[in-house]
């Protein structure tokens, strides 16, 4: 299968022009996925419920992953800029009761609620950059979006800790406000984009509660099990019967709705549909290592929250030089199969040693440079593969797919790592770990950490496995200059 290139081109002036309206955008639905990495105990401290606090992450994510495909369908159908402006209102207003919570439940609920913006301010921004800028270009550029995604993962982890070490972890939230409010004033100085002449798509309403639901209860009974009720309680085996009811009832609708919440026809694709499960397992443990390390660090190894968050610059740096390279090499070669491979199989070798050797403050920086090395190969080129085998006409769908993929394999990495780690150290004192556990302690909380990196490894060999499986495709006609 051969895909041709566009024959348009764009120059870099114009690029820029409209790289610089979006940065912002991107820059904060894609910080506030890592931003409280480093604040996670400290909140616990205020707030209370620190086994429960992955839920801080997990419920944006699956807010986000709820809404990513209604902002792609209607940014198709109605334009991308003025969905953008929807998307940032309901972002601040959702970091405004962020900022503003007393109990971690009130967190976790406004966090869902600033979810509902951050993944449109997501897919969006990828979307309006994948109508403008034709694929072969995209991969020219790709270094611009790396860029982003860096400064969001270096920023994110090490901010957090710089604000929870001398202010409060409440501005980490109230801070967005001014930030979306510049977004907005910087969008509005783009052209207003032109809809796709089509019909207004079917809601699919029922699609989006099924998925909730399923994902909810799912997650809810991972993060519970042998916690909160016995595996035999009947609290467990109705969350069991209402996932596999509600997921299967998912499968069932969305194969006969007109324009469904989860496209199956996109999914039907070979290409597509397994670059949407290499996603799901790339981002459950991109997510389990970004937002579990520094808990890890500042908990087995009580360094401070900020330099935890330092201590996370290997993997963003092994990310970007990562995604340079692969960028480069997909413009040269256009072909994709291979790259995501290799990145993954990296990936999950660095993280299966950071679970088997001693802990060694050098040596995790050297694996959490390999780690971040293997992980970066992943989506630059599955954003631009995918949206290019998609075509212009179904970009939006497509793009919101991905980030659908990317937004639940967020959120199950980072629920069931948690289950993992907690349910390997039932008798530790949680609480005490805040502030400094026995030795034992720490030698169960250490422990019960390796083991969920060997659990995080496994899911990335499988991921690496099924990138392998990948058709073989061509992008674009191999040409020998960059």
């Amino acid at each position: 299968m051969k895909l041709e290139a566009p024959p348009e081109t764009v120059s870099r002036a114009e690029f820029l022009n409209l790289y610089l309206a979006v940065f912002l955008p991107m820059f904060m639905a894609a910080v506030d996925q890592t931003l409280l990495a480093t604040a996670t105990p400290a909140i616990a401290a205020t707030l209370g419920g620190l086994r429960d606090t992955s839920w801080i992450a997990v419920g944006y994510l699956l807010a986000s992953a709820t809404i990513v495909p209604v902002y792609g369908r209607l940014g198709d159908l109605r334009g991308r800029r003025e969905l953008l402006f929807v998307a940032l209102g309901v972002f601040a207003l959702g970091s405004a009761a962020c900022g503003l919570a007393q109990s971690l439940p009130q967190l976790v609920a406004a966090r869902v609620v600033q979810g509902l913006g951050g993944g449109g301010l997501m897919v969006l921004c990828q979307a309006l950059i994948g109508e403008l800028v034709p694929p072969r270009e995209r991969a020219r550029f790709q270094g611009y979006f790396a860029t982003v995604f860096t400064a969001a993962s270096i920023a994110g982890p090490v901010l957090g800790g710089i604000v929870v070490e001398h202010v409060s972890w409440r501005w980490l939230f109230l801070a967005n406000l001014p930030l979306a409010a510049f977004a907005a004033w910087r969008l509005s100085q783009l052209p207003k984009g032109v809809p796709q002449q089509r019909a207004e798509a079917k809601a699919d309403i029922p699609g989006h509660i099924l998925f909730a639901i399923g994902a909810v209860s799912a997650l809810f009974w991972f993060t519970s099990v042998g916690h909160r009720f016995p595996w035999s309680a009947s609290v467990s085996l109705a969350l069991v019967a209402t996932a596999l009811v509600s997921l299967s009832a998912l499968v069932w609708h969305e194969q006969r709705h007109s324009s469904p919440f989860l496209p199956v026809d996109l999914l039907r694709e070979r290409t597509i549909g397994l670059s949407s499960v290499v996603v799901l397992l790339f981002a459950a443990c991109l997510f389990a290592v970004v937002f579990f390390l520094p808990i890890y660090l500042q908990l087995g190894h009580h360094v401070s929250a900020q330099f935890s968050g330092f201590l996370l610059l290997p993997v963003t740096l092994g990310m970007v030089t990562a995604a340079m390279i692969s960028a480069r090499i997909l413009r040269r070669t256009g072909r994709p199969r291979w790259i995501p491979v290799i990145g993954l199989s990296t990936a999950a070798s660095a993280l299966c040693l950071i679970g088997l050797l001693p802990p060694h403050m050098a040596v995790l920086v050297v694996l959490s440079f390999l780690c971040g090395l293997g992980f970066g190969c992943v989506m630059p080129t599955i954003q631009v593969t995918i949206q290019t085998v998609a075509g212009r006409q179904r970009l939006g769908v497509v793009t919101a797919l991905n980030g659908l993929a990317r937004s639940t394999g967020g959120a199950a990495g980072a629920a069931l790592f948690g289950a993992v780690v907690f349910a390997l150290i039932p008798g530790v004192d949680r609480s005490a770990l805040l502030s400094a556990g026995s030795a034992n302690d720490v030698t169960a909380i250490v422990h019960a950490f390796h083991r969920a990196f060997i659990f995080a490894a496994i899911v990335a060999a499988v991921a690496a496995f099924i990138a392998s499986r990948m058709p073989d495709v061509a992008l674009w006609e191999q040409r020998g200059t960059s």
